[in-house]
């Protein structure tokens, strides 16, 4: 793990009070936000109270829809060169193989979906090492080293105040500080949740020999299956490293884990037929406590909660980074929007009516695989979340069918012509896509990209306005069967709602 990142920034941050969004915390979510903000061409300011970037592989998983996220944000290519997919997983027991266990059920990637069935494994360290190069790449940055001690908001923006620099104002502010969020306390905002497990577990980053790199190895104990529940222990591989990811949990809840590498040696040495000797380094460690939890708002003003400062997860099923990353790509084009003065303020009120129930939903997904209640499959990777129930979907049509896309739903993939779609939606803009020859007279909107496709039974025949976050906005018709081009209803004015009249789409 590379851990020697660019801290110079904080001698140019030191100096700079002002931006138009503060991030708190450089994990995945407010490097993704950050990320997202810089090409919409919107100054943030990242305030990280650590000395360098989180060192550790915690959550590992990227799911098929945050690829797609990835995709659009340009560090898709970078992740898979980093990363690798998931081994088949192998049960021991007494030291001898007792056969293969596969962690998910199959899904099967298809022109729509291109990246369903296809999780990637990544180190967290370097999926956040890969979203801050691609940060500073647009001129962005981090300030390390800068703890959080106070947050004052007005009708016109947030101030913060930190142990060390000056104190920062920002027209909005976004908490992106993890599960003990500094942020979410100051606001006094609380979190309702449950206890997954009272029984504590721990990961681990350690170099171990003994095992084979091609499987991710399993000891659970007698009469269990794979699972954090109980006496269960996993080593799995780490792509393109020489670690292996070490989690286990326990049965007693008034266990202490030790992190050591003493303690950490013992420990695969009593659950596994491993000595302690086969340990020969523990390169990060942490313990928690399973825990399923939410923010009871998502919204303070001018202050936004996103990633675990929201919504904390057990991480059974690899939900909890991937739902973090989608707050922010959901957050991003929105705080855009408004700053720039091309849609109204209550645009922003639409983020916590649509991540609320996507983090909700999730939880109870994680807690379900947690238990072992649920299996990892489709739900998993996340493609079938949308926001149908959105103030923002706007659906105009009319007897659709049961399994029609709708306003809402995510912006499925396909090649037509030469044009994919993934690549038409990639970047900051909104993208106005009329399907079928019936479109094919839909006039072009101002600061809209317009892409014509022909009859494609993903969509099936009409007009989508496609998000900058891949999904259908406003759905609608365009023509008479004659060719002759009507207006559709409520376009321009949804477009005057979300702010796409004078968004660049270049």
């Amino acid at each position: 793990m590379n851990t020697d990142v660019n801290t110079d920034v904080n001698a140019v941050v030191d100096a700079v009070v002002e931006t138009d969004v503060l991030i708190v915390g450089a994990g995945p979510t407010g490097l993704a936000l950050a990320l997202d903000l810089a090409r919409h061409g919107t100054a943030a300011l990242v305030v990280e109270r650590a000395a360098t970037l989180f060192p550790g592989s915690r959550g590992k998983g990227i799911q098929p829809r945050t690829q797609e996220v990835f995709d659009d944000l340009g560090v898709l290519d970078a992740l898979r060169a980093g990363g690798g997919t998931y081994p088949v997983g192998m049960i021991w027991k007494d030291g001898q193989r007792q056969g293969e266990h596969r962690m998910s059920d199959e899904v099967e990637a298809t022109e729509a979906d291109p990246y369903a069935g296809l999780a990637l494994m990544v180190p967290q360290w370097r999926t956040q090492e890969i979203l801050y190069a691609r940060l500073t790449e647009l001129g962005g940055g981090v300030a390390f080293g800068r703890e959080l001690v106070g947050l004052g908001q007005d009708a016109d923006g947030v101030t913060a105040s930190f142990a060390s620099g000056p104190p920062v104002r920002a027209s909005y502010a976004v908490a992106a500080d993890g599960g003990r969020s500094a942020v979410r306390r100051a606001l006094g905002i609380g979190m309702t949740g449950e206890t997954v497990d009272p029984a504590p577990a721990l990961v681990a980053d350690i170099r171990v020999t003994g095992l084979d790199r091609d499987n991710w190895h399993f000891f659970p104990p007698t009469g269990a299956g794979p699972g954090l529940q109980g006496g269960f222990l996993g080593i799995c591989p780490l792509p393109h490293t020489e670690d292996f990811q070490l989690a286990a949990g326990f049965a007693d809840p008034s266990a202490e884990p030790d992190l050591s590498l003493d303690g950490i040696r013992k420990l695969v040495a009593t659950r596994t037929h491993l000595s302690a000797d086969d340990v020969t380094e523990v390169r990060w460690a942490s313990e928690f406590r399973p825990r399923a939890a939410m923010a009871d708002r998502f919204r303070d003003g001018r202050v936004f909660l996103a990633g675990d400062a929201a919504h904390v997860h057990s991480p059974a099923g690899g939900q909890g980074l991937n739902t973090s990353v989608q707050d922010a790509y959901n957050l991003g084009w929105k705080l855009a929007a408004v700053l720039r003065g091309s849609a109204p303020a209550a645009l922003l009120d639409s983020y916590e009516e649509e991540r609320m129930p996507i983090a909700a939903q999730m939880l109870g997904l994680s807690t379900g695989i947690h238990r072992g209640e649920v299996r990892r499959g489709a739900a998993t990777q996340q493609l079938g979340l949308g926001y149908r129930g959105s103030a923002l979907a706007v659906e105009t049509r009319a007897g659709l069918p049961e399994d029609a896309l709708r306003a809402g739903d995510r912006a499925p993939d396909g090649t037509r012509a030469g044009i994919r779609l993934f690549d038409a939606f990639r970047g900051p803009h909104w993208t106005l896509l009329t399907v079928g020859t019936n479109a094919q007279a839909a006039p072009d909107l101002p600061g809209i990209r317009t892409v014509r496709f022909p009859t494609y039974e993903a969509y099936g025949n009409g007009v989508f306005l496609v998000r900058p976050d891949g999904y259908v906005g406003w759905a609608g018709e365009y023509g008479e069967p004659d060719g002759s081009a009507e207006q559709a209803w409520g376009l321009p004015e949804y477009a005057a709602v979300v702010g796409v009249a004078t968004q660049d789409p270049s």
